[in-house]
């Protein structure tokens, strides 16, 4: 009620002296003619200065004269004629002061009530802050966020052979029989996410931290969020939180849980935090990373939010990255397994030549590491991991990139 009161006092008050001054047909003392006249007069003393200094001639100070002298008449007839209101008419002057009124007043209101929030607190920061932190309060558990958001039974994918389904089958059993086996859970997560059953392969991954206890690495962690998060639809749940800064604990620039973790501060009404996160995050990020396309359509906004200035940098070129990516691997699902295997073995052996001769992106060293774990050659996977950690042991935030892979196959312990 303040702020309406206090809006409509400035409205009146502002509307009320534009319409005093239409009314009474002048802004000072004197009518608006009286000015006229007097600066007229001025004029004429001006040209008897100059005529006598010899800066106009005769004719032209008589042509002058004769001109300013009409504009003093008719300045003076106004004058007598106008009296006091300066000849403005007073119903005119009426009318457009209520014209005023309203388009202050009035108008004032409807473009507030258009594009402003009536009734909506104010918000200092620590009211902000409090608020967030009540969001934070009463995030929902993960169990909770997947029953709300998450997309439900998805069944087996159309297509998927049926020999793999019988081996992701007794995969099951086999863990069930054996759930220390890290080997056997590590393949688990993969295949229940390739089948898309995100539950049952968060439900694995979990597990497999809890068998390594306090060996599991920053991967497995992001592994779990990742999960988890996908498996909510994308909301970041409060389990999936603790999961995201376990990960930053053991490693401060996991790029996947910086990511994730902006994306829940987002979500909590905190884009003030958020925006550092991803800022700094697209700064040391390659143009191929999968969370730099969500970030550059957000982060503009985001800042805008954060009451930042903030321009986004120019979109780089991906680097060139030939081998064997994910939509090959997937298109080799439809041949027979010994086909499959003669392709992707022969995409393999191409780019790990031209890794061992030519060297390559971090894009490419995943690549391979990705290529041998679905090859099931760990021991290969294993030793270009090995390798990678000191080709880029200089380039924290390009090692992160395969690790990600490394950890997807199971030899980033």
């Amino acid at each position: 009620m303040g702020f309406w009161i206090t809006v409509a006092g400035l409205a009146i008050g502002v509307s009320a002296v534009l319409g005093l001054v239409l009314l009474r047909g002048r802004v000072g003392e004197a009518p608006p003619a009286a000015y006229d006249l007097q600066v007229y007069r001025d004029q004429l003393k001006e040209i008897e200065r100059d005529t006598a200094r010899g800066v106009i001639a005769a004719e032209d100070a008589e042509r002058l004269r004769a001109e300013i002298s009409r504009k003093v008449l008719a300045a003076d007839a106004q004058l007598r004629q106008g009296g006091e209101s300066g000849g403005q008419p007073r119903g005119a002057g009426v009318i457009m002061a209520g014209v005023i009124v309203a388009v202050i007043a009035g108008g004032g209101v409807l473009i507030y009530d258009r594009i402003g929030a009536p009734g909506y607190q104010d918000l200092p920061m620590a009211a902000r802050i409090a608020a967030s932190d009540a969001a934070r309060a009463a995030r929902l558990d993960q169990a909770a966020a997947e029953e709300r958001f998450g997309p439900g039974e998805t069944g087996v994918p159309e297509g998927t052979n049926e020999d793999y389904i019988r081996l992701i089958e007794q995969l099951r059993k086999t863990v069930a029989e054996r759930p220390e086996d890290q080997q056997g859970l590590r393949f688990l997560v993969r295949s229940e996410a390739a089948l898309g059953n995100l539950v049952a392969a968060r439900q694995a991954q979990a597990q497999l931290i809890a068998v390594k206890g306090e060996a599991a690495s920053a991967a497995d962690y992001a592994m779990l969020a990742d999960l988890m998060i996908n498996a909510s639809g994308g909301y970041v749940s409060s389990e999936a939180e603790t999961a995201l800064r376990a990960a930053l604990e053991r490693d401060g620039r996991e790029p996947s849980s910086r990511f994730y973790l902006g994306l829940y501060m987002m979500q909590v009404d905190r884009p003030d935090a958020a925006f550092r996160l991803w800022e700094a995050l697209l700064n040391e990020s390659t143009p191929e990373a999968p969370w730099v396309p969500t970030i550059r359509a957000q982060i503009e906004e985001l800042a805008g939010r954060a009451g930042v200035r903030y321009t986004l940098p120019p979109e780089q070129d991906a680097p060139n990255a030939p081998g064997p990516s994910a939509a090959d691997i997937a298109a080799a699902q439809d041949m027979d397994p010994e086909a499959q295997q003669e392709m992707i073995r022969g995409m393999v052996a191409g780019l790990a030549q031209r890794l061992a001769t030519e060297g390559g992106t971090e894009q490419d060293w995943a690549r391979l590491i990705n290529a041998y774990g679905v090859l099931g050659e760990q021991d290969k996977a294993q030793e270009v991991w090995t390798e990678a950690q000191a080709v880029f042991a200089d380039a924290p935030e390009r090692l992160a990139v395969v690790r990600a892979a490394a950890a997807s196959a199971g030899v980033a312990e």
